[in-house]
């Protein structure tokens, strides 16, 4: 298939999805923001005077709804992309998995904190099997953070996709975490291999 067919059969995709109109509507800048609202309203993730990190953050937003949802609370979002800003939130633009950005979160929050959300995926290279490795790999990174940055009682919510590394990630998270569930939102597309990991309390 040509490229430009390619590129229309896309357009017109997005022009009939509903979670990208509704988006646009709400004033969203994309329409992942439907999948942490569901998985919050179904796992109770926010609530108000938490302080929370939004790794992966661009184009930002989850890191809208999150400012949205919650009063008083302590925000960090970082991406390696630029990310246009949003409120009195705290960005970095920089590889989160660099301990250079990891000690600058460290310094921000001066403390344990109560919620790590991860949207990270690397760009997809057209290979499912090596894009779910190495957004797998991500997933685990964030998790690790997990130890060192949440208190008892945090919560981590992170995407992951179907492939090599989902056994390895949900039977780690059960190490690590008292709770966890994989969830699919209905803003997922069908087509998607794409899930979500919940966790909760730190063992």
């Amino acid at each position: 298939m040509k490229k430009n067919k390619i590129s229309k059969n896309w357009i017109n995709k997005q022009k009939r999805d509903i979670y990208v109109r509704q988006s646009k509507v709400e004033g969203y800048r994309s329409r992942a923001v439907y999948k942490l609202k569901e998985i919050d309203e179904k796992f109770n993730i926010l609530e108000n005077g938490i302080s929370l990190i939004d790794l992966g953050a661009a184009p930002g937003s989850w890191s809208q709804y999150v400012l949205k949802k919650i009063k008083n609370g302590k925000i960090l979002s970082i991406d390696l992309n630029k990310i246009d800003k949003i409120g009195n939130i705290f960005q970095i633009k920089g590889d989160f998995t660099v301990p250079k950005y990891q000690n600058e979160i460290k310094d921000y929050f001066g403390s344990k904190i109560d919620v790590v959300l991860s949207d990270m995926a690397v760009n997809t290279t057209g290979n499912k099997y090596l894009d779910s490795i190495y957004t797998g790999e991500l997933c685990m990174e964030a998790m690790n953070f997990c130890k060192e940055m949440l208190n008892e009682d945090g919560k981590f919510v992170s995407k992951l996709f179907m492939g090599s590394m989902f056994n390895e990630i949900v039977a780690e998270a059960k190490k690590i975490f008292k709770e966890s569930k994989v969830f699919k939102p209905a803003a997922s597309r069908k087509n998607s291999k794409e899930s979500f990991i919940i966790c909760k309390f730190l063992q």
